[in-house]
Parts: C-alpha cells; structure tokens; sequence
C-alpha cells in the first residue's frame, strides 16, 4: 500500500473512532440522566363523579423519601392520620374508607410495587392533638409517607388561627427532620359553612403552611365545592350532611392518589431558607 493510500485508511479509520466514541459518550450521558424510575404516562383518570380542575384538587409537591423507598425497596409505608374522615365515619364498610381505597389506587398506579397504608384516624380530633399523637404512631409504622387530614375540627371548637399554625409548622418540621414526606389534606366543603369566617381562617392557614413549607396540599373544599355545584344530583355527604359517604370517600381517596403520583415524579423544590 502507498503511502497516500495509507494516510486515506488512517483518516477514515480515526473519523470511524471519533464517531464510535461520540455515540459512546452520548449513550453514557444519556443513561446518567436518565430517570431512576419511569413514571406513569398519566395519573390514573378519576370518576366521571369525582372529577374536578386539577388547581382545585390539589397543589402538588415531591415526595423525596416517600419516592425513594419505592425505587430501592419496592415497598413504601403510608401513615394515614387526622380525624373522622381518615376513620371512615359514614362510610359503609372499612374498605370505603379513604385509605383502603388509596392503597389499592396506589398500588394500581405504581406497578410492581408494594404500597401499605395504615389508617389511624380518630373522631373528633384537633390538630394539636394528633400532633402528639404522630411521634407514637411514626415511632410505629415508621412510614416513608404521613397524610395529615386535618382543620375541620379546629374550625368548628374555634381554635386559635396562630395556634393552628404554630402546631401545623412544627409537626412538618419534625416530621422532615425524621425524613417523612408530609402532605395536608385540606377541610371539607359543606354548604353549612359556606359563611363560616373561622372555618375559611384555618382553611386558608392550612393553604399558607403547604406553601411556606413545601409539602403537597390537598384542596378537598375547593374539590368538594366544585362537584357540588356542578353535579347538584351527586350525593357526597352521609344523612348527617358533615361526614361523608362512600362515595365521598372514594373521591377523596382519588384525589389524595392523583397528588401523592405527582409528587413521586415532581422535582424538589429548593427550601425558601
């Protein structure tokens, strides 16, 4: 072979190597970006009956632990708290309550995973209350997930709007220096309380602690308000017009699945600090 030759064969076999390792980098690089795990392509739909504005169900928020757990262990613990909506008054059995149906929407939802979710809701509770109750009940489950349902009761026996907020805060800071993801599940609508200046005080203290310490918030008044003005023929409420009913658990139990997915896939936001 001549020497011009040899230089052609060089040239064409360094352009092939430069390529080669090109491809190489790029497929690298693309593997290091690539997601730990790969996310549902939608949120599982909701009912015809449960449907509402995605701004009116909730205000998402990442989950970190609660998602990391799912992606090493396959397995994730749900700690679910508050008062008689996380108990199931009204429902008819305890498989309507909330969170049997969130287990099974989650584990629907999340494939080739196991999800686990422990109900301890108690009547009547204020969030001051369940606040001391948290650190016996995390101590137990030791969940990855805390859902707080909370501010109904507050309302209505009038507890103090900043005494509310002081409690709210720094249970979510405990909670976070424990490592537990938290999300707030919001008060319910009822047309009794439509004018109500102290239920919409806690509501809109609840609102403002979601957001001042980036945990997920869940818009159940806003939700609830938007079906029962759109779907006036919908019952959701048990024949005490305060507790809800089936069906009201199972749109409640939707709209909790719908924020905990999203938070799973959400980037974290940076601290306010």
């Amino acid at each position: 072979m001549g020497f011009g030759m040899a230089r052609k064969v060089a040239g064409k076999i360094g352009a092939g190597s430069c390529i080669a390792l090109a491809l190489a980098a790029s497929l690298t690089l693309a593997q290091e970006r690539a997601p730990e795990s790969t996310p549902p392509s939608e949120a599982p739909p909701l009912s015809p009956a449960c449907e509402a504005p995605a701004g009116d169900i909730a205000a998402p928020a990442s989950l970190p632990h609660f998602a990391k757990a799912l992606r090493e262990r396959k397995t994730a613990s749900i700690l679910a708290i508050g008062s008689s909506s996380t108990s199931g008054v009204g429902a008819t059995s305890d498989a309507k309550s909330y969170p049997a149906q969130l287990e099974a929407i989650l584990e629907g939802a999340l494939k080739g995973v196991d999800v686990v979710v422990a109900n301890r809701g108690v009547s009547g509770e204020v969030a001051a209350v369940t606040a001391e109750r948290i650190k016996s009940e995390v101590a137990r489950e030791k969940p990855d997930l805390l859902l707080w349902q909370l501010g109904t009761n507050d309302a209505l026996v009038r507890i103090a709007p900043d005494e509310f907020e002081n409690t709210v805060s720094s249970t979510i800071r405990w909670l976070k220096a424990n490592e537990i993801d938290v999300v707030l599940v919001g008060l319910q609508y009822s047309s009794r309380f439509s004018r109500d200046e102290e239920y919409f005080a806690i509501r809109n203290v609840l609102q403002r602690v979601a957001t001042a310490e980036n945990v997920a918030y869940v818009r159940r008044y806003d939700a609830m308000r938007f079906i029962a003005q759109n779907h006036a023929n919908l019952q959701m409420m048990a024949r005490d017009n305060f507790h809800l009913n089936d069906l009201g658990y199972q749109c409640m139990a939707e709209h909790i699945a719908r924020a905990v997915i999203v938070g799973v896939f959400a980037k974290r936001r940076p601290s306010g600090n």
